[in-house]
């Protein structure tokens, strides 16, 4: 009996969790508002070189995003931006309202990564239509109750976030970039968002912590009420009132590319919260989780080609296999 009993509880779980899913996708309005780079990107490992990539930080959130939660993305393109890449994102029922059309080229990055693939060498950026972008939001996306300001610059960020009307809750990404150069700006940002996510080397450098415990709770202090900080192939600490999460990251035998898995998990983390229609600790724990298993499939292939193939089965498989690795139950 008792253990007919934990099947049903294990086959509740897994209802109350995947349940949320269906109902989202069904729903046309737009709950989740995601801004950030688009870009064309080139990329080399020492095993690989694939050009002319989709790739920004907005096109691997929104797509990620658009798994659990109706999405818009704000960016801009130029006039080269290839006919596949829009097909991607008509592919995932992005809403497109809010990216602009500019005559010029699209924002280019190239970039190269050493064995571990956990350093990479930026070998050129040309901003092109991206330099000006001052994005003004149209009418429809001013009242999204979820956003993620995806990693530009925090004056920007704030520029979106102004032309909003009191959304539920923002997340945003950072680099060392902004802390380096444009640190003012990002801490007027801070006092104006609900989560930030950045990765370990960045939550050091905005603290000067070594401790990323005390880098956690100290940025709490600046204004967001949850902290994500992100520790690539190690997990993901997460930080809030309620408490501390620690989650690991799914493993992975071999890693193709792993541009824009940070974004990704971005995107999931703000999209399961959107599903949810809730936020609190215990949802934010699962949020992560589901962030990091989509990170898990974009660094299984170059751009986002295998994050856009996804089905619901393979995230919930996946899912389930993080849970399983993740569990430990107590001897008697």
């Amino acid at each position: 009996m008792v253990k007919w009993r934990l099947v049903f509880a294990k086959l509740y779980e897994a209802f109350i969790f995947f349940d949320i899913l269906p109902r989202q996708i069904q729903d046309t309005e737009m709950k989740v508002l995601v801004t950030g780079s688009i870009a064309i990107d080139n990329i080399k490992t020492p095993l690989e070189e694939h050009r002319n990539l989709l790739g920004g930080s907005a096109s691997y959130a929104a797509i990620a995003s658009s798994y659990r939660a109706p999405t818009g993305i704000v960016g801009i393109i130029g006039s080269d931006f290839p006919q596949e890449h829009l097909e991607t994102y008509h592919k995932h029922q992005l809403d497109l309202e809010g990216l602009h059309r500019a005559e010029g080229k699209t924002f280019a990055w190239s970039g190269e990564y050493e064995w571990d693939m956990n350093n990479r060498r930026t070998l050129s950026v040309e901003l092109n239509v991206f330099e000006n972008f001052s994005p003004v939001l149209p009418a429809s996306y001013k009242n999204t109750p979820y956003v993620l300001l995806g990693n530009i610059a925090p004056s920007l960020q704030m520029h979106v976030l102004s032309q909003m009307h009191r959304p539920l809750f923002i997340v945003a990404d950072t680099m060392d970039l902004w802390i380096n150069t444009a640190r003012n700006d990002l801490l007027s940002l801070l006092r104006k968002i609900d989560m930030l996510i950045l990765n370990d080397s960045e939550a050091r450098a905005l603290t000067s912590q070594t401790s990323l415990i005390k880098a956690g709770a100290q940025i709490r202090t600046m204004g967001p009420r949850y902290v994500a900080i992100k520790k690539g192939e190690h997990g993901c600490l997460l930080f809030g009132e309620e408490g501390f999460f620690s989650a690991p990251a799914y493993p992975l035998e071999d890693v193709h590319d792993p541009t824009g898995a940070g974004d990704t998990f971005a995107g999931g983390v703000v999209s399961f919260v959107a599903s949810a229609e809730r936020v609190d600790f215990d949802v934010l724990k699962q949020a992560v989780v589901h962030g990091s298993v989509l990170a898990s499939f974009t660094v299984e292939s170059f751009s986002v080609t295998r994050l856009s193939e996804l089905t619901q089965q393979d995230i919930s498989q996946r899912y389930e296999q993080f849970r399983l690795f993740s569990r430990f139950d107590d001897l008697p």
